[in-house]
């Protein structure tokens, strides 16, 4: 039963969109640190959020992707991933994943910058920033400058992009000009539509701005990727034991595809659909495991 829910689980998960597993992410690291409560997460909190002390920041500066995966509350966190769901869809119509990530992730990074840049200038020092709102920022100002005239339905009415991210720059503008609460989140939000802006308009006359992050998060994630020796020689001495580990191999990629053709099933169809062989099939599957 249990390798049932974990196969259940991998397999609806694989099926998501880039735009959704990040969704689906920010809202799991929202429910286990609703689980932790008081007992972990105010010790562990500062290691996650960003500092507006740079001096502070330099001693953990993974937090300044980090705090983009922690939310103030409920409606924070919703609100964030509702705009991030349908600005995403528009922007995965036009290109693939990983630019997604460039612009997003750029977006966090350039809008965490603004924060700690300008908080002295509104504060008195010692806050943090945390929430997905400059990386949700910079995926939507950028489908609004790319595709500016392209219409989107509000309630009852058509408005082109280019005025809905008019509007949000605007409110935020007008916060911050009002010294309205959460300034310097407002300031994020403002770093990450700048970001989405300026890569809009330059991957409009071919230029990609990412394409040196996304070259080094490939590099960085190939560096924790085990490297498997060869031993070309031993294979030779060893064909028929290798030949042997091949054949099991591929029963079990079999016996694995099996399972998710069922799993695919269960889904589309439902558990009753299953044939009595299947059922059988994946309650042994279950005891093996």
């Amino acid at each position: 039963m249990e390798l049932i829910m974990a196969g259940g689980l991998r397999y609806q998960y694989a099926r998501l969109s880039v735009s959704e597993k990040l969704i689906a992410i920010n809202i799991a690291v929202f429910i286990a640190v609703g689980l932790l409560g008081n007992l972990v997460y105010p010790a562990l909190e500062g290691w996650f959020v960003l500092p507006a002390d740079f001096i502070e920041f330099i001693g953990q500066p993974w937090s300044i992707i980090t705090y983009s995966f922690l939310h103030a509350g409920i409606l924070h966190l919703l609100w964030n991933m509702y705009v991030l769901f349908i600005a995403g869809r528009i922007l995965l119509n036009l290109f693939d994943g990983k630019r997604f990530l460039n612009i997003y992730f750029l977006g966090v990074m350039l809008g965490g910058l603004f924060y700690m840049l300008t908080d002295s200038l509104f504060s008195s020092g010692g806050g943090v920033l945390l929430g997905a709102s400059a990386g949700v920022m910079a995926v939507l100002i950028f489908v609004c400058a790319y595709i500016p005239n392209q219409e989107v339905r509000i309630i009852f009415f058509n408005v082109k992009l280019w005025h809905v991210g008019v509007f949000v720059v605007l409110i935020d503008l007008l916060q911050i000009s009002s010294g309205g609460d959460n300034i310097g989140g407002r300031i994020a939000h403002l770093g990450g539509a700048l970001l989405g802006y300026v890569y809009a308009r330059q991957l409009s006359q071919g230029r990609d701005i990412g394409a040196g992050f996304s070259n080094f998060m490939d590099g960085l994630a190939n560096t924790f990727k085990s490297k498997e020796k060869k031993a070309p020689l031993k294979t030779v001495y060893k064909k028929k034991r290798t030949t042997s580990k091949t054949k099991a191999s591929s029963g079990k990629d079999a016996h694995q595809r099996r399972i998710d053709d069922i799993l695919d099933k269960i889904s589309k169809s439902g558990y009753d659909s299953l044939s009595k062989a299947e059922k059988d099939f994946l309650f042994k599957a279950g005891k093996e495991d």
